[in-house]
């Protein structure tokens, strides 16, 4: 991925819609994200402000607060001052995900968060170091099978969304493999470059460079269809692997006393952003959709996102790092 500056100079008020009287400020705007720099919060975050920067004055900082799987970003936003100056890009890892691992912490996003759009959505995708022997899925569950347990496999920390589509993945294939968590996606795809480690599911946004380069190989991505970026690679579904569907979905959110006419005017920016042709060709070119919502279909995703997780969590019997 190009590296895009973690300050950067967007556009202030005008830049995430609080143009004119009702939503004038001189403070700069916060971004929270809470994982590292290069996983895929940060990469839609920052491509999203970027576009948002063009011609405007005044400062957003795009601040990346890592921990439990971005409750600690979640928890910053959920006490920052409701008055647009603290938004926080998250996905159903922290929003539907950890709750539900971290029972001792005091987050609940329904209660403590107000949507205000959805961004984009990213399907994941099986990479392998390229010296991997297995070169298919069905290989890969052949030796899966043949040593349980004995391969390991990464993600960016306990409940991502990544760590998550693979439990769901082992399920139904009927193997298991030993998770490493790492602290952000885009270290655990490093290690994987290196062959310090031989898999990962990833989001396709993030290694689809590495994918084209040839220091990653894909064997099936999680989206129902192929990714467009990544038109060679089968779905899991084509490789005799069903119901593990599974894409990393990203949403702009601020603290729940937001003012609702706050909320309103952001979304319809976020909207105008995303229609963004230039930008839509950048999505498109990571494999990530654009699917800007309505407040209310994000809150409601989210809820319905913590069932279906909850039910994962429990017939794998995941539990949070100690």
């Amino acid at each position: 991925m190009k590296t895009i500056s973690r300050r950067l100079v967007l556009g202030g008020a005008a830049a995430l819609g609080f143009a004119g009287a009702a939503f004038a400020q001189t403070k700069p705007i916060r971004v929270l994200v809470g994982f590292a720099a290069g996983g895929g919060n940060d990469v839609i975050a920052r491509l999203v402000a970027q576009r948002m920067s063009e011609g405007a004055a005044g400062q957003v900082l795009v601040d990346n607060k890592t921990g439990a799987s971005g409750l600690i970003a979640a928890d910053i936003l959920a006490k920052a001052p409701p008055d647009g100056t603290t938004l926080m890009v998250a996905a159903q890892t922290t929003y539907a995900v950890a709750p539900q691992l971290y029972k001792s912490v005091a987050f609940d996003a329904p209660r403590d968060v107000a949507g205000i759009s959805l961004l984009g959505a990213s399907p994941l995708v099986l990479v392998v170091n390229p010296s991997f022997a297995a070169k298919s899925v069905g290989e890969l569950i052949e030796m899966a099978k043949a040593r349980p347990g004995a391969i390991n496999y990464g993600s960016g920390g306990v409940g991502t969304t990544p760590h998550m589509a693979a439990e769901l993945f082992f399920y139904n294939a009927g193997v298991r493999m030993t998770h490493v968590a790492y602290r952000g996606e885009a270290p655990a795809i490093a290690d994987v470059v290196a062959g310090q480690l031989p898999l990962l599911f990833a989001n396709v946004s993030v290694v689809t460079g590495q994918v084209k380069a040839g220091t990653l190989r894909a064997l099936a991505v999680t989206s129902p269809k192929r990714a467009p970026g990544l038109p060679d690679v089968p779905t899991l579904a084509e490789a005799g692997i069903k119901d593990s569907d599974v894409e990393t979905w990203f949403g702009l959110t601020a603290p729940a006393a937001t003012p609702r006419e706050i909320i309103q005017k952001l979304n319809a920016d976020v909207r105008k952003t995303l229609a963004a042709p230039d930008l839509q060709q950048r999505f498109a070119e990571l494999s990530l959709s654009v699917t800007p919502s309505s407040p209310e279909e994000l809150d409601a995703l989210i809820k319905s996102e913590a069932v279906r997780w909850g039910d994962v969590i429990r017939r794998a019997n995941i539990r949070p790092p100690e």
